[in-house]
């Protein structure tokens, strides 16, 4: 709109508060002094024009699978093809995984997602003392290529794609994957999926490193340059802000801290030597949905439209697709209450219609008694069943970015990448994300945000329903509760004890004497990764080598 056009919009705006709403609030006032996001973020009453006075339709928004991409990474997006609907699952031995995950094929999912147990993801056996107790708990467990090969046993890793939720031994993990996929009979270069492999969102949030910074980006670029040569369908990284959103953050931490730690991943391939448009094509990211819908979709809008001008204008980006930010998104966990389980199919579906409203690739939708335990089948069922309704009935796949052009989306959108920027120049000022991590920056700005919302229930200056208003008194919780047995952890123990009697030890040695050496040296550890993975080496034995070279890392305390 012209200045004059704004201007009249102005004083009509203004007449109206003065009498059309200040006459009817004598009578009928607004519930409450104040209306926020769940992040806490103000929302006006009444959004106009005036909100995005400079808006311009082709620098802002442009077309679907066009510069700046806000609208979208493909010309037609669900018109042409749905998201991918790919659970997360993981629980006990391979075998029971393995059951977990034909019965989600059969029910119509379209991806596997595989989550694994603690011992795992930090890099320990199943028959370590840390392990004690955790074994199958939260995931499957997998000590070595035998456990993987029996995890995908009978599902064609050329016919599925597959995330793996893992990070600080993540090569390990790709590796035993590819392996597995050979011995099917599947040539690398025909497995497609998805490792998350996003370390610095692990010192910032979900806590689940290893090693210190330099030594585990090291490994990332090794992974990024071996799979360009040797996987190329393969995504080296799911950058991820679920964990950020999940620990406390706001959404525009979530939108900042994940993509300036996406912008240090593509300073780190460059400084090792790649070609930015040989990697960045196969970067993905990883979104949280929350239940504010709008505030979702605009986060995703604004990922989009920050991501594609960073890559061209800092980056120098040639390539269309080093432009896309292409992500997966799953449902808030940290949203979902113990209190009146059943409410939480809700939640899901609502957080599942923003995702979607926002142009997500792939999708999860959590179940409504993961507060309490691994979903049961039935529980799992209907959180799928929950992204068909949004597919097949709903309606919002048929048009592209509905939402566009909203005074009030819009503005969203531009507000929460005005804070992002914000974000990269503190980052900046303090020398990057890794020295601004060892300081301890990101991780206090998390847990400063937490402690607001958590008190913000406490006072209830914010409702959640089930939990300090609408409670039941004396609510007995009667749904079924999925229980691992204990004899789990023994079984795969002596799995693995015996996989280390049976194999050729001297193989192993060698193995891991040559990835000692590489990993001592500069050379790609990742060849060494897979000549260990395919000797039996197990996942402890193959960390147990970068903890004597790297050592481990201890995280800097806050007060």
């Amino acid at each position: 709109m012209s200045k004059e056009e704004l201007e009249k919009l102005a004083n009509a705006k203004k007449k109206w508060k003065e009498t059309t709403l200040a006459e009817h609030q004598k009578k009928h006032p607004e519930r409450q002094d104040e209306f926020v996001s769940v992040s806490s973020r103000p929302i006006a009453r009444l959004y106009t024009p005036l909100d995005i006075p400079d808006f311009d339709y082709m620098r802002d928004l442009g077309f679907p699978s066009e510069y700046p991409f806000t609208r979208g990474v493909q010309p037609t997006m669900y018109r042409g093809r749905l998201w991918t609907m790919r659970q997360f699952a993981g629980m006990g031995t391979a075998e029971e995984s393995n059951k977990r995950y034909k019965f989600l094929l059969a029910n119509g999912q379209t991806g596997l997602s595989v989550a694994f147990h603690l011992p795992t993801i930090f890099g320990r056996d199943s028959d370590h003392p840390y392990s004690l107790g955790e074994v199958g708990k939260l995931g499957v467990a997998i000590d070595s290529l035998k456990d993987m090969e029996i995890l995908f046993d009978g599902i064609p890793l050329d016919k599925v794609t597959t995330s793996m939720t893992i990070n600080a031994p993540a090569s390990i993990l790709l590796a035993m994957y590819m392996v597995a996929a050979q011995k099917q009979g599947v040539p690398s270069d025909r497995i497609g999926g998805t490792i998350q492999n996003d370390i610095l969102k692990e010192y910032m949030a979900q806590k689940s490193w290893i090693f210190p910074p330099e030594p585990s980006m090291r490994l990332i670029t090794d992974i990024m340059e071996y799979a360009t040569k040797n996987i190329p369908r393969w995504n080296t990284i799911s950058i991820s802000g679920y964990h950020i959103r999940e620990a406390g953050s706001t959404a525009a931490q979530e939108l900042a801290f994940t993509l300036a730690n996406g912008m240090e991943y593509v300073r780190a391939g460059i400084a090792a030597g790649l070609d930015v448009d040989a990697f960045a094509p196969r970067l993905s990211f990883f979104f949280n949905a929350h239940n504010d819908i709008f505030e979702e979709v605009a986060k995703y809008r604004a990922a989009r439209r920050i991501w594609a001008r960073e890559m061209k204008e800092t980056f120098g980006a040639k390539k269309t697709r080093s432009l896309w930010m292409r992500f997966h998104t799953q449902t808030a966990g940290c949203s979902l209450t113990a209190q009146q389980p059943m409410v939480n199919i809700v939640r899901t579906a609502y957080q599942a219609l923003a995702a979607v409203l926002g142009g997500t690739q792939s999708l999860h939708t959590n179940s409504m008694d993961e507060a309490l335990c691994l979903p049961t089948e039935e529980a799992v069922r209907v959180a799928l069943r929950t992204q068909q309704v949004l597919a097949f009935e709903s309606g919002v796949v048929n048009t592209i970015d509905p939402l566009a052009g909203s005074y009030y989306i819009e503005a969203l959108t531009n507000e929460l990448e005005e804070e992002a920027y914000k974000y990269f120049d503190r980052f900046e000022s303090m020398g990057g994300v890794i020295p601004a991590i060892e300081k301890g920056y990101p991780q206090k700005e998390i847990a400063e945000a937490s402690y607001r919302y958590q008190r913000e229930i406490e006072t209830k200056k914010r409702t959640i329903v089930g939990v300090n208003d609408f409670v039941l008194e004396g609510e007995d919780i009667t749904i079924p509760v999925l229980k691992i047995d204990p004899e789990i952890e023994r079984k795969q123990s002596e799995r693995t004890q015996k996989l280390r009697k049976e194999r050729d030890n001297r193989k192993v040695k060698d193995a891991l004497d040559g990835l000692r050496k590489a990993s001592e040296g500069t050379e790609n550890m990742m060849p060494h990764i897979v000549n260990a993975v395919k000797a039996y080496a197990t996942v402890g034995e193959i960390c147990d080598v970068w903890r004597e070279v790297f050592g481990e890392w201890d995280e800097p305390k806050i007060f």
